[in-house]
């Protein structure tokens, strides 16, 4: 079988991607320390840039130093982690016309900084921790919105090509569109179009500062599989407020590590086991897809298999294919089908390079445990 649509050019704004194929955000563990970008996080990208992904979106970047999630996450809230995300842009970019775009973020009610205190839109336990964030008032709500620009507009005289909100996953943005989490009275808070309002406000001051030559997009959630969280009514209505504000693209992900307080159906990386359990939000895209207009859409969500991956875009479901832990086992793995391999991918959705992750650089430890 050709893969002609997987292999086709697509666009995002103003910016062409040589393929269907985009490597999903993740954190990797693998920044220097405070933040900087060095051998070890340019190596990680090389490898997806030679395997053949078509746009990698690096990792969570911290847009403010209490919103870094640990010493050894990528940040960019000053001009001294510049030099380290030009030496990245520019790298990938020897490789095949290879794009790259930049995921920004802040923990918000996830935070556990020793020097900064956790906050968030409303004091609102997180229960892992036992944490309660602190509660914004409205001016640094709006100085918040100012940091993230900031962090955009760096972005762009870095040499990324397109720049992705992390507005998923129980962190600071996630925060405000849920109303588990968000019970403020104020112009940020309300229905839901009051609660997408900091997204829109980050969106027109990027584009107030870079107007249309750089590519705006989003992670955002869909459901949170919370009681009183975001579930997927909510979720298809932010989507259409997101493609009415002008997000070029928009990737729909879902779940938190807190869900699993409430279900079973929590985490953004499912494990997988059985074909059925593959493609999992891709019924969520078949829902919204006709509905975000000229919003490019990427799917991410359990994609294992190229033929499935083929079809989904054959039938219009998706615009782009997102993987993250399939290309933590294999950054080759868009080469592999490219020339005519076409099994699935070999990850097995156990999500152990996600517990590494949390206390060293992410590797696959299926692959390490077959080399040993």
């Amino acid at each position: 079988m050709e893969l002609s649509n997987l292999f086709s050019p697509g666009k995002i704004g103003n910016v062409q991607i040589k393929n269907r194929i985009v490597r999903s955000a993740t954190f990797s563990h693998t920044a220097e320390k405070y933040g900087f970008i060095g051998e070890r996080n340019l190596k990680l990208n090389e490898e997806l840039a030679q395997g053949g992904t078509g746009l990698i979106i690096t990792e969570a970047t911290a847009v403010d130093p209490g919103g870094a999630g640990g010493p050894y996450q990528v940040c960019l809230y000053e001009d001294s982690h510049m030099s380290g995300h030009k030496k990245l842009a520019d790298l990938i970019h020897e490789y095949d016309d290879t794009k790259v775009a930049i995921q920004i973020q802040h923990s918000g009610r996830l935070g556990f900084h020793p020097k900064y205190p956790t906050v968030g839109p409303s004091p609102i336990p997180y229960k892992e921790t036992g944490i309660t964030p602190r509660e914004l008032t409205t001016e640094e709500v709006k100085d918040y919105i100012k940091i993230f620009v900031r962090t955009g507009v760096r972005a762009y005289e870095c040499g990324y090509d397109m720049v992705q909100l992390h507005g998923a996953h129980g962190y600071f943005l996630n925060n405000f569109t849920s109303p588990y989490t968000n019970t403020r009275t104020d112009e940020y808070g309300g229905n839901t179009q009051q609660r997408v309002k900091i997204l829109k406000e980050i969106y027109q001051g990027i584009r107030d500062e870079l107007g249309k030559k750089f590519p705006i997009t989003i992670k955002f959630q869909s459901q949170d599989f919370i009681p009183g969280g975001i579930d997927e009514e909510e979720g298809s209505k932010i989507a259409i407020l997101l493609s009415d504000i002008g997000f070029d693209a928009i990737e729909p992900s879902g779940g938190t590590r807190e869900a699993l307080y409430f279900t079973k159906n929590s985490t953004p990386s499912k494990i997988i086991k059985k074909v059925e359990d593959e493609n999992y939000f891709l019924p969520f895209a078949k829902k919204i897809k006709s509905l975000i207009k000229d919003t490019a859409l990427m799917l991410v969500g359990g994609i294992r298999n190229p033929i499935v991956a083929e079809k989904i875009l054959q039938d219009g479901d998706a615009d782009f294919i997102s993987l993250c832990r399939p290309l933590i086992y294999e950054p080759d793995l868009p080469n592999r089908w490219k020339n005519g391999d076409l099994t699935p991918t070999k990850c097995i959705s156990c999500n152990s390079c996600h517990v590494v992750m949390e206390k060293g650089p992410i590797y696959c430890v299926t692959k390490q445990n077959i080399k040993n």
